[in-house]
């Protein structure tokens, strides 16, 4: 066995396992480049015109890859196909094709010759005009049925008539007239609208192409209960494929509304408030909301809630309670009081602080005071001083010239006095008023020294 190398990133997964390589009903195989995986089962899947496959057996034991044109065992002669699986995705293949163990399996014979591929090449080549002569003959014998497609084998020795009838066809006689005109063995196939829309394919309303041209190996029968439960209105032009029969695309998403329909309550139920009676008008069912009418025929104040409040409502009513609305009663959250950036720069934001805080914040700034008196005498009895003058000065303008006078005086004796020498005893100072609140804009007076003078007003 060779080793196993990675001949790109992905393992060459998109060129050996996936993709239709211009066959309908191709399979992705997921196991294609696993190391032995075709050598484990000698079976092949191969391929022919439209959805026609069949199953055989590599008892030859010949390399067979996806894509290989192969000569297989056919009744009678041989047939040419395109192998599209091999290894172990096969016998499941098998299984899902309802393919009896039990049954004959036949044998593939060789990769095609050139030989092989001219007499392919000529069958083909007659596949149309036998079909515009098959549908003529079958008009003149009368039957209702039309011939959709012409297959010849490989080797050009049978051909089989794909044909579609709404009612039984006895076409006994047809067969006579076709081998008597084509001289080739006749095998009549019907097949439904479902098929043949599959082979001739398209584009469906989705933008996508058909499902039954691509991927899709059965048909199951589709009923309009399956766009009842869906909500879909049933307008023949909206629900018909290009086939004219239901589109099968109505069936994938139907058991996921059957199961999201019991979690809502009855349409038949009436929702009782004080505000009056409301009947079901319409629900979005994936989304869990249910509308309901105060009128029964027609759509007047409609309210739309969710299912989870619907059934509240009527257990509520059952216990014999009749809510105010059919709305929740919401509580609406505490909003938070958003933060200003700009209010950092405010020059208040401390004064506003200090109100908050109280007397703790007052006491502090007293003991601070005195501290820093005991510490420096001269500086803040200077400060005293002045804050005296300035006190007594809206109060007399008398005293406003004599404090200016005592100033002058002061300021004559200060260089005379001693550091540990008293300050004479001036008149009794009064009472001190209310600390207005300081101003922003306003700077605190510095401590005089010795050698400043006052400023005069």
């Amino acid at each position: 066995m060779d080793d196993f190398k990675l001949k790109n990133g992905s393992g060459r997964l998109c060129c050996g396992g996936c993709g239709r390589q211009n066959n309908k009903l191709n399979t992705y195989d997921w196991l294609a480049e696993i190391p032995g995986n075709a050598e484990e089962q000698d079976m092949v899947e191969v391929q022919f015109k439209n959805t026609r496959k069949g199953y055989y057996k590599n008892s030859n034991g010949l390399h067979l890859e996806k894509g290989d044109i192969v000569a297989v065992e056919a009744s009678p002669g041989h047939d040419i196909g395109t192998v599209t699986l091999t290894g172990r995705l096969v016998p499941l293949q098998m299984r899902k094709a309802n393919l009896k163990p039990d049954a004959e399996i036949r044998r593939i014979y060789r990769k095609v010759k050139p030989v092989d591929m001219e007499k392919y090449e000529e069958a083909k080549s007659r596949e149309h005009d036998t079909m515009i002569r098959s549908r003529k003959i079958a008009e003149s014998l009368g039957l209702q049925m039309k011939i959709g497609d012409v297959e010849y084998q490989g080797d050009g020795n049978k051909a089989i008539f794909y044909y579609i009838a709404d009612e039984r066809v006895d076409f006994r006689q047809l067969i006579k007239v076709l081998a008597e005109t084509f001289r080739v063995r006749i095998e009549m196939k019907q097949i439904g609208a479902r098929q043949e829309a599959g082979r001739i394919g398209g584009i469906g309303p989705c933008g996508r192409e058909l499902c039954c041209a691509t991927w899709m190996t059965n048909f199951v029968s589709v009923s309009t209960s399956a766009a009842r439960f869906q909500d879909i209105s049933l307008n023949p032009q909206k629900l018909a494929g290009q086939c004219a029969k239901l589109k099968c695309c109505l069936n994938y998403e139907v058991d996921c509304y059957v199961e999201a329909q019991k979690r809502l309550p009855s349409k038949e139920i009436e929702l009782e408030t004080k505000d009056g009676t409301f009947y079901f008008f319409k629900a979005d069912i994936l989304s869990n909301q249910i509308s309901y009418s105060t009128d029964k025929n027609f759509p007047a104040n409609l309210v739309t809630i969710s299912g989870k409040r619907a059934f509240e409502v009527i257990s509520m009513n059952r216990k014999g309670m009749k809510p105010d609305s059919l709305f929740e009663e919401e509580r609406k959250p505490e909003l938070k009081k958003p933060i200003d950036l700009l209010e950092q720069e405010s020059v208040t934001r401390f004064d506003r602080n200090r109100n908050k805080e109280g007397g703790n914040n007052a006491n502090r700034n007293n003991k601070k005071k005195k501290k820093g008196a005991n510490n420096d005498n001269r500086p803040q009895s200077a400060e005293n001083a002045n804050r005296g003058e300035r006190e007594n000065r809206p109060r007399n303008n008398n005293n406003r010239n004599r404090g200016q006078n005592q100033g002058r005086n002061n300021e004559n004796k200060r260089p005379e006095r001693g550091m540990n020498q008293e300050r004479p005893q001036a008149q009794e100072r009064p009472e001190k008023p209310e600390r207005p609140v300081k101003e922003p804009n306003k700077e605190k007076p510095k401590p005089q020294t010795n050698n400043e003078k006052p400023v005069q007003e």
